[in-house]
């Protein structure tokens, strides 16, 4: 039976989402048990009795805040996010689940649970929607500044995740660029074209649009652009969201068309809703590490969850670094 260690503290609203998760994914597998590290007098209560013994407390107070440096995490052997992380450098948990500080729970993972052979930086990735199907993005955070040769293995990373967790068969990889031509772009993104013209599946620069419109599976870019790309997306549905509900309140028709298009509009909300995909996969590290979002619903955590179980349940790991070893030379 796999084992997650939830770092049961880190949300920005407290354990309460980060248990209602953890409840919900439970109720929805038998194949999975818990170590939730935080401090337990909060924890006990949340907990219904039926789950109790699929969940074991680690016991720990100190927990890292949203607003302490990510060089301090390795210095807080005693903060819930650190012994979650230690517990599958250990060997007594398969995967981290943590909707904590992005910064420190990558640290920890990077620099405690280790890289995987071959691989120089650990990225991240997420899912972003498109009209019927979702674009994996990487990476979106964790380096500002790449090569070209982070850039490969960002690649690779992305097409085996593709493969292994998303079940697409034969993932297609665009390198992000300002034009589709070879020619565009800066010196690193032109030469980590020429790196991944041997990768099968790699269909050379794509623009922003081509993140939405799902005419590849996996957009490689650094994580300085990613991020904002990210935060943009996200502010973009936001808007558009305020602006739809601005406009249906002006008029009855418009109130009255609102309320024959509820589908459509409930069906758009689960396409931009972060919720529904979880959390972000932190690729390279040598255990599956997920990392959610610090306003994370119940929802959003047990959708986490089982992103944490499938990617253990898979080969992910060693099939990246079968390929990182087979198209870098």
């Amino acid at each position: 039976m796999l084992k997650i260690a939830l770092d049961a503290m880190g949300g920005d609203n407290g354990p309460a989402p980060i248990i209602e998760g953890l409840t919900l994914a439970l109720k929805r597998n038998n194949n999975f048990s818990v170590i939730a590290v935080g401090d337990q007098a909060q924890l006990l209560p949340l907990i219904p009795q039926k789950y109790k013994d699929r969940i074991e407390i680690q016991h720990c107070t100190d927990v890292i805040s949203m607003h302490d440096s990510a060089t301090d995490a390795l210095k807080r052997k005693d903060s819930s996010a650190y012994i979650a992380i230690e517990l599958v450098k250990d060997g007594k948990a398969d995967a981290f689940v943590s909707a904590g500080h992005s910064g420190a729970s990558m640290s920890l993972a990077t620099l405690r649970i280790g890289r995987i052979k071959g691989v120089s930086r650990p990225a991240i990735a997420t899912l972003m929607p498109t009209v019927d199907k979702n674009t994996l993005v990487l990476d979106v955070g964790a380096n500002v500044d790449c090569d070209a040769k982070n850039l490969q293995e960002f690649a690779i990373m992305g097409k085996v995740y593709a493969q292994d967790v998303l079940g697409i068969e034969k993932p297609l990889v665009g390198l992000l660029s300002n034009g589709e031509e070879e020619t565009k772009g800066n010196e690193v993104t032109k030469e980590a074209f020429k790196m991944l013209e041997k990768l099968p599946g790699f269909m050379g620069n794509v623009e922003g649009n081509d993140i939405f419109n799902g005419s590849v599976d996996v957009v490689v870019c650094d994580g300085f652009i990613g991020n904002i790309m990210l935060k943009t997306a996200e502010g973009v549905a936001d808007t558009i969201g305020k602006i739809i509900k601005q406009n249906l309140r002006r008029s009855l028709v418009s109130i009255l068309g609102a309320v024959l298009m509820r589908k459509v509009f409930k069906g758009l909300k689960l396409k931009v809703d972060y919720a529904e995909y979880g959390g972000a996969p932190l690729l390279g590290v040598k255990a599956p590490v997920i990392i959610a979002h610090g306003k994370s619903n119940g929802k959003a955590m047990s959708n986490a969850i089982f992103q944490a179980i499938a990617a253990a349940q898979s080969d992910l790991n060693i099939n990246i670094e079968n390929n990182i070893n087979k198209f870098k030379d």
